[in-house]
């Protein structure tokens, strides 16, 4: 979150006045009612000014709606708030968009039901918050701290991955305590036997 982004506010009103077309069940590949999600990304892609190949908008087609529904339904909100003319004129790499429509909108979609980020304020300032965070880039007006520590406080994922990140350091540490003992054990044990 080293750059300074757009106001926060701005984006999570952007989010609860979203239309009701990205609100539209997403299309599945046995139904064709819905909007095509992958048309939909690629749209905003050309909007951002970037190509996107045809392969890497597969994975927009839904399969299984009970898999894939609520990953789609938020891939559809989120490219609404990439839509925003602030991510227009920022001209951000397509492959920062991509990854963020890919993995984190994944990650957000697996803890939380796709519509609660336009209808719940808190997920509104999540999503937003994510999805600056992951671009390098933190609320206009807030220290990085600050930016950070809001972070961490709103967004069940960030929270998921500080404690995994935690419990790896503490796993690091108690290995290297327990090479540590055993080092000593063995000096212990090789100076008494020289004696």
């Amino acid at each position: 979150m080293d750059n300074i982004g757009p106001i926060l506010e701005t984006l999570t009103h952007r989010l609860a006045n979203i239309p009701p077309d990205f609100l539209d069940e997403p299309r599945m590949a046995k139904n064709n009612k819905g909007v095509a999600v992958a048309a939909l990304v690629n749209d905003v892609m050309r909007m951002l000014g970037n190509a996107t190949p045809l392969d890497n908008l597969e994975r927009f087609d839904g399969m299984d709606a009970g898999k894939d529904r609520n990953r789609l339904a938020l891939t559809m909100i989120t490219t609404w708030l990439l839509a925003d003319e602030w991510f227009i004129r920022a001209a951000l790499p397509a492959a920062q968009f991509m990854s963020i429509l890919e993995q984190t909108v994944a990650e957000l979609a697996a803890a939380t039901a796709a519509h609660k980020f336009t209808s719940d304020p808190d997920r509104r300032e999540e999503l937003a918050r994510v999805v600056l965070a992951r671009l390098n880039y933190r609320p206009e007006g807030e220290s990085l701290a600050q930016a950070t520590d809001r972070l961490s406080s709103i967004s069940g994922m960030e929270r998921r991955r500080l404690v995994e990140a935690s419990r790896a350091a503490e796993q690091r540490a108690r290995a290297i305590r327990e090479a540590l003992a055993k080092k000593a054990a063995e000096e212990s044990a090789d100076k008494w036997t020289r004696e």
